[in-house]
């Protein structure tokens, strides 16, 4: 070996080791860094025999890992955005055993009745009907307000969501595009890579994605459902958003937008290409959640409408002529349920505020004079048919009113339980997949040991270098 040679090799050895403690310094700053991959240097020898080079930086990343995390990721967001519906869905209703509940409301009506009956001929306990009748209209005219407006809000979360995940797939499109170029020329592109990983897991929690390899670094977006989203070009993805969503706008009656890609209407269900995540759940608490609920609240509005106003209940009532409960102070239409629950309202008739005499609670809604003021037949009448037995549409179990209005609260309580219960497995399979992906994270200690390693390397270089200086000073001085 020359001493030009010897020169040669221990210079490479100290660049190689120059770069490694680089390396191992990055990994270790960002050992809490969970989107980060740790690095490691290839080494390779140099063809003329001349010492060692610097072959590449290799990023580890377990790419089936990775994958499986970024599913269950995508689970759970839509896990969590079904809970939060269901939640904010049951604060609206209330329970049944709250302070002015639905039930609390329905339960001071039957007993108002009750208590005028015993003495119809005193306008306060007539009063007392038509307050305890106005609050129960506008506690379920409240809650289907409620619903209506978690609608709204889903549809808004919605438009949010895709302006999100289109402009995610043009970030990796220019991602791609700068790692591909920084490759080609000889470049480092892992924290390049490290912002792609971001973004893209980003983006699976509001659709659930495969990535594939391309040529050159770069990669193409599939979701489970089989769409292709990004491959060299993304894909534009179309929502229209509306100010507000009434109880009777579907997408099936064209009032709402559901998802479109280059004029292709997309299904947006669970089941469709885009479900599974964030983006599905938010169209499920829009399309079904709250539709169901505000079915089963119109169910109980028309029982309430419909048991006040059957044939011979008040004899004085014309034949279509609207009971004590209307539909916005119409006769109730059987063809028109939906958002019946936003419109009940106590029949002016019975109202002094509106023009209505209290006596009407008595001698009927349709008295044009007053009679007798100690009758309580239609008071009595009244009380016996909201506690009649009897099914709806959604819920064909024959109850009583409140016994519907219990089995209402129940059940979105058993939904947001259902949706809590699947969030809770959705939480459990993230974490563990994501304590799996960090085990293989940075290890701080194999970095400090290979540290000690450079350190060594790098001492035994640079007295290789001392060593030939000495050699040379010794032949100068000969």
């Amino acid at each position: 070996m020359t001493i030009s040679g010897a020169l040669s090799n221990a210079l490479s050895g100290l660049n190689a080791s120059s770069r490694m403690a680089d390396i191992i310094s990055t990994n270790i700053a960002n050992v809490l860094n969970e989107g980060y991959a740790p690095r490691e240097i290839s080494l390779q020898s140099q063809r003329d025999g001349r010492g060692v080079a610097v072959a590449g930086v290799i990023r580890h990343v377990d790419a089936v890992l990775l994958g499986d995390r970024r599913l269950a990721d995508s689970a759970l967001a839509g896990a969590e955005t079904r809970v939060a519906f269901a939640a904010s869905l049951e604060r609206a209703a209330g329970a049944v055993d709250d302070v002015g509940s639905l039930a609390a409301r329905l339960t001071a009506l039957e007993a108002s009745l009750v208590t005028a009956a015993a003495r119809p001929e005193e306008p306060s306990r007539l009063q007392a009907v038509v307050d305890a009748a106005t609050g129960l209209t506008d506690r379920i005219n409240d809650i289907a307000g409620g619903i209506e407006a978690l609608r709204s809000e889903a549809d808004g979360a919605i438009a949010r969501t895709v302006s999100e995940l289109d402009v995610g797939l043009q970030q990796v499109v220019t991602l791609n595009s700068r790692i591909t170029a920084a490759g080609a020329s000889g470049r480092g592109t892992e924290a390049l890579q490290d912002e792609r990983q971001r973004i893209i897991d980003g983006l699976a929690e509001i659709v659930p994605l495969r990535q594939l390899p391309r040529a050159h670094g770069a990669v193409a977006l599939m979701t489970t459902g089989g769409a292709l989203l990004l491959d060299g070009r993304a894909v534009t993805v179309e929502f229209d958003a509306v100010p507000v969503v009434a109880a009777h706008m579907t997408q099936d009656n064209g009032l709402l937008s559901g998802l479109s890609v280059a004029g292709q209407r997309l299904a947006t269900d669970a089941e469709g290409p885009l479900g599974g995540g964030r983006l599905s759940a938010l169209f499920d608490n829009r399309d079904r959640a709250g539709p169901e609920a505000q079915a089963a609240l119109d169910g109980i509005a028309r029982m309430i409408v419909e048991s006040v106003a059957q044939p011979g209940l008040d004899p004085t009532l014309a034949p279509g002529a609207p009971g004590l409960f209307t539909d916005a102070g119409a006769a109730f239409d059987p063809a028109q349920t939906v958002g019946l629950s936003g419109r009940i309202a106590v029949n002016a008739a019975v109202d002094p505020e509106a023009g209505g005499a209290l006596s009407r609670l008595r001698d009927g809604l349709g008295a044009v004079t007053a009679g007798p003021p100690g009758q309580a037949g239609l008071l009595q009448r009244l009380s016996t048919a909201l506690d009649t037995p009897t099914g709806s549409a959604s819920d064909p179990v024959a109850r009583t009113i409140a016994g519907h209005v219990a089995a209402f609260a129940g059940q979105v309580a058993q939904v947001r339980l259902a949706a809590e219960e699947t969030a809770s497995f959705a939480t459990g399979q993230a974490s563990e997949l994501r304590a799996l992906e960090l085990e293989s994270g940075v290890d701080s200690d194999a970095e400090l040991q290979r540290l000690l390693l450079v350190e060594q390397s790098f001492a035994a270089n640079a007295r290789m270098i001392q060593t030939v200086d000495d050699m040379m000073q010794t032949l100068l001085r000969i």
